[in-house]
């Protein structure tokens, strides 16, 4: 059985991910796919659990990193490989770039450590596709703050994702194409037209 493809999205808090995965997910199972959308962390019963003590519960970097790869372990062994060795497609809300954007650069952890834990959980398998959706941080404020109250990492100040946008910003220069820029600061509309663009260059 062919193996399915595997896209992420990722950018900071407000960038305008989640109108984005919902509108693909239904475009690709217009045209036959089988889609599994999911999120980070997240995506099994115990990932959520992570993730509700990692959006609300003070910690060190060390820490979330830690919680965060352990969920990830949980969600690639028991959703993310299954639906793959299956042929589907599954869109990912973030995945381990991240980690190295908010735990890395944000909060200034040891980019090494990181990548062994990288090394560890998932080795070669990484996303065939990531959107990077790229907001300007004051921009990105203005929107969360009309959607939601901030959860533990949304209160961060300008400066915390002025930092992970430099680390979504060296992510990409190293991931040898395989992370795409979306530029996220302009309409709904425009920024659905570069996804489509994008998708269909790729003929998919």
């Amino acid at each position: 059985m062919k193996s399915g493809r595997f896209i992420s999205f990722e950018g900071i808090d407000g960038a305008g991910k989640s109108t984005h995965i919902e509108a693909l997910h239904e475009r690709l199972r217009a045209r036959g796919a089988v889609v599994l959308s999911t999120r980070e962390p997240g995506g099994t019963p115990l990932a959520e659990q992570v993730r509700e003590l990692m959006l609300h519960t003070p910690m060190d970097a060390l820490t979330e990193a830690l919680l965060v790869f352990a969920a990830r372990r949980d969600h690639l062994r028991t959703v993310i490989e299954p639906a793959l060795a299956r042929g589907e497609t599954v869109l990912c809300d973030r995945f381990t770039d991240a980690t190295f954007a908010y735990q890395g650069h944000g909060r200034g952890f040891d980019l090494s450590v990181l990548a062994q834990l990288e090394q560890w959980v998932h080795r070669e398998r990484q996303p065939d596709l990531t959107l990077w959706f790229d907001a300007d941080p004051a921009v990105a404020a203005e929107r969360r703050a009309a959607a939601r109250a901030p959860d533990r990492f949304e209160a961060m100040d300008l400066a915390f994702f002025e930092r992970a946008r430099d680390g979504y910003r060296a992510r990409m220069a190293a991931s040898d194409g395989r992370i795409v820029r979306i530029d996220a600061g302009v309409d709904r509309a425009a920024v659905a037209a570069q996804i489509s663009q994008l998708l269909e260059a790729r003929g998919w």
